[in-house]
């Protein structure tokens, strides 16, 4: 179910009816029925993934919890725990494009092969939820948040359906107090939400979805158009990217202010960016801070030599430009950017502090 189909807007105005109707002690109940609802609109099997995530990742903690005076025990756990949920996104996003990169590679010393693919759809919002679901895990492993116990509430944390297909991709201490806590309706903060969706679904559909005809038509036939055509191309592919992403956050946003709950800023202007860094400190900020977190600090981050904070770097935008799409293109992307960003770091002084990923490199 997408946000801009009728189904959405036959299904909002029912879930948010019975949510402000129903006692507080069956609300997480409510959301649950309603994501899973949501995510099934889509694909009805497709379901015991996030279910299998969920399961995983609910009983993992519990362990951790249960074993955390024991370090091999808990990296055992943890281990087990990245392996199963990132072996399903692996499965389904990156087996066919791993398959024939190595079979193309092969093919450069004359080692024909025929790859072998799997004919599988891309589930729906799986790098969200997966990457939520991680986040979880590891702040539990951590120590910096207690073990959900109740299964359901973790099921509705994790399958959020207003943030469930595009993100923002919520943190632990943010969201699940707010799945659990006594909300009472707010009519400020629901029209402040029916404003945030109204102006989302502009982005999306009035700017984003025009502005793609255009881009589309040539980016589809290139060889054919030169010159302004492709200027005026890729600066409508900019504010398609753009509006798209950020429209859909921004509903995700509002919507969840209809049930009292504040999801995250996903963007914050960021092609008023004066740098590289400063942009990804406003472009995806969820997403972002997620690598900051997960992947550059454990790495060592900046508290090391600067050729290893480099490779720090490097290694975390081309494993954000593979997480973005899977095609080498993307990890070109995601190189350039980490070039970009290694580079600035060394002739460009830092003048601000900024608030994302940007902010400890």
């Amino acid at each position: 179910m997408l946000f801009n189909s009728w189904q959405f807007g036959v299904f909002l105005p029912i879930v948010f009816g019975l949510y402000w109707s129903v006692p507080q002690r069956f609300r997480w109940l409510l959301i649950l029925i309603a994501s899973y609802w949501f995510y099934m609109s889509w694909n009805v099997k497709y379901i015991v993934l996030i279910l299998f995530t969920t399961i995983i990742s609910y009983y993992a903690a519990i362990f951790l919890e249960r074993y955390r005076d024991s370090k091999p025990v808990k990296k055992f756990i943890l281990t087990f725990t990245l392996l199963s949920c990132l072996g399903v996104l692996f499965v389904f996003k990156y087996f066919n494009f791993f398959a024939e990169s190595v079979v193309d590679f092969l093919n450069m010393f004359a080692l024909h092969l025929h790859p072998t693919t799997l004919k599988l759809l891309l589930p729906v919002g799986i790098s969200f939820y997966t990457f939520q679901t991680l986040a979880y895990v590891i702040d539990v492993y951590r120590g910096d948040v207690k073990a959900e116990r109740h299964f359901g509430v973790y099921a509705a944390f994790i399958s959020f359906f207003p943030q469930l297909v595009a993100g923002p991709i919520e943190r632990t201490n943010n969201l699940l107090p707010q799945i659990k806590a006594a909300h009472e309706f707010n009519y400020s903060q629901a029209t402040y939400g029916m404003k945030l969706m109204t102006w989302g679904f502009f982005k999306k559909l009035c700017v984003a979805d025009v502005v793609a005809v255009w881009s589309d038509r040539v980016f589809n036939d290139v060889y054919n158009y030169k010159g302004f055509a492709l200027i005026l191309a890729a600066f409508f592919f900019t504010v398609q990217i753009y509006c798209d992403f950020s429209g859909y956050s921004d509903i995700a946003r509002g919507c969840a202010k209809l049930f009292g709950i504040e999801l995250m800023e996903n963007f914050r202007s960021p092609y008023f960016s004066a740098s590289i860094r400063e942009f990804w400190s406003r472009w995806h900020i969820s997403l972002s801070t997620w690598f900051r977190d997960y992947v550059y600090i454990p790495l060592g981050g900046n508290r090391c030599g600067k050729f290893r904070h480099n490779v720090n770097l490097m290694i975390t935008f081309i494993v954000s430009g593979l997480w973005h799409g899977a095609n080498w293109t993307f990890v070109v992307w995601g190189a350039v950017h980490g070039l970009a960003q290694i580079v600035e770091n060394a002739f460009v002084p830092k003048r601000y502090e900024p608030h994302g990923f940007a902010r400890v490199v």
